[in-house]
């Protein structure tokens, strides 16, 4: 029996996850200035208009570019794999037009 993944879960749980990660970086980030710039700085180079800095501010503007990036690619990923399951015999049964 195939399951299918819900686009909409995995979403949420894509979103929430990656921006709990961003979020978790840039807050301990204002505490201790050394930690998890690198990650940050690479954050920086994908995300337009966020500056790696410790600023409240800029923490937010990650955290929020980085819930819609995970949303987006929890769906994808979602419809992906039920593509894969519904159409390709190697991963599941193809399903009959009939």
């Amino acid at each position: 029996m195939e399951t299918k993944l819900s686009p909409r879960a995995l979403a949420f749980a894509g979103g929430m996850l990656w921006g709990l990660a961003v979020l978790t970086v840039g807050l301990a980030n204002l505490k201790w200035p050394e930690y998890g710039q690198s990650f940050l700085n690479l954050v920086s180079s994908i995300y337009p208009g966020y500056v790696a800095a410790p600023q409240l501010k800029s923490v937010f503007i990650a955290t929020g570019y980085a819930v819609v990036d995970g949303a987006m690619g929890g769906a994808i990923l979602a419809w992906l794999y039920n593509l894969a399951l519904y159409h390709c015999p190697v991963f599941g049964k193809k399903k009959n037009a009939g």
